[in-house]
């Protein structure tokens, strides 16, 4: 028996089903579940409090044995919100939207893309970097726009597109699925933005379909910036966290980074451009427009800026208002 074969037994693949069933986990929510898991194939009392992150890596890595052959991989990054290391399954080679149209229809893929393009397009600007939208704001994407439409009829649309569109009621479906998935989340205020299994997973789709540079703009003098931006301090994409208070820098950090990013360096300043980092210019839907605090409650208060209590969602915002 090969190695390998001996360090695959019956608890290794109870945790692989398990985890393909949910598709993503903590370190907190794996710990019952190998407890048991140990309980049962070990035939000895095992408690959650027993398990380590060790026991956990070990598992993740005897997996990924497993289905490295298939193009799967457990992978985990940190929760852009609460540092949590998550771990997810996600397809390393092919195209993950095509992953999705294996389970949902070319209408629902369209609508996904479209969501995907507010995120990231309409409600991504360099004045306000929200990449998160609202529940009103994506129902409103339920059918292709107009024009789309008229060259689907004209038949010029390209091979395998849609112009049919969802109901709203089946548009709201679909985002409740995409939770339920782990493709989105949805926030107390009621943004949906891409969750840390989605950010892994689509990493090099999104930098590939919005950092690409159109062929009219090549010969543009201003390079426009890349609307995909890495955290300077670990290196993974921000949706969610702060920016340099200069609007042309494209610096930007997590929430969760901040802290022991300035704490080794001498002063509170952009590492990019030297302008002071003031931590009250957000990225995430704390720069929706309507989250924004007026001047006067600005005034008004003694708060350390960073933590500014923000309104709800307007939820019937126009995306032109996003540029104002």
């Amino acid at each position: 028996m090969s190695g390998d074969d001996e360090q695959w037994n019956d608890s290794n693949r109870a945790f692989l089903q398990a985890f393909m069933a949910r598709s993503n986990l903590t370190l907190d929510e794996a710990k019952p579940l190998l407890a048991a898991i140990q309980t049962t194939y070990e035939r000895k009392e095992t408690l959650a409090e027993d398990i380590t992150e060790a026991d956990l890596n070990a598992h993740i890595a005897a997996a990924n044995t497993r289905i490295s052959p298939f193009d799967l991989e457990i992978r985990s990054t940190f929760h852009q919100t609460t540092r949590n290391r998550v771990y997810a399954l996600v397809n390393s080679t092919s195209d993950p939207i095509i992953q999705l149209a294996t389970i949902h229809t070319a209408e629902e893929i369209s609508f996904l893309k479209r969501v995907l393009d507010a995120m990231f397009e309409t409600y991504n600007t360099p004045r306000n970097e929200v990449m998160a939208i609202t529940s009103m704001q994506a129902v409103r994407l339920h059918k292709a726009p107009e024009s789309r439409r008229r060259d689907t009829q004209d038949g010029s649309a390209t091979q395998g597109s849609t112009a049919q569109g969802l109901k709203m009621v089946e548009a709201e479906k679909m985002l409740r699925t995409l939770v339920d998935e782990g493709w989105f989340e949805k926030s107390k205020k009621g943004y949906y933005t891409l969750s840390p299994r989605a950010l892994m997973e689509l990493r090099g789709w999104l930098i590939e379909t919005y950092n690409d540079v159109d062929d009219d703009d090549e010969d543009d003098d201003d390079e426009r910036p890349p609307r995909i931006k890495q955290c300077v301090a670990c290196k993974e994409i921000v949706t969610v966290g702060q920016r340099c208070s200069k609007r042309s820098c494209n610096c930007r950090l997590h929430d969760i980074c901040v802290r022991n990013f300035f704490r080794m360096q001498r002063s509170d300043t952009c590492p990019v451009c030297k302008t002071e980092w003031t931590s009250d210019v957000f990225v995430g839907e704390r720069a929706a427009p309507s989250n924004k605090p007026s001047r006067r409650s600005v005034a008004g208060s003694n708060a350390d800026t960073s933590r500014i209590t923000m309104d709800g969602p307007d939820q019937n915002s126009d995306p032109s208002e996003i540029d104002r």
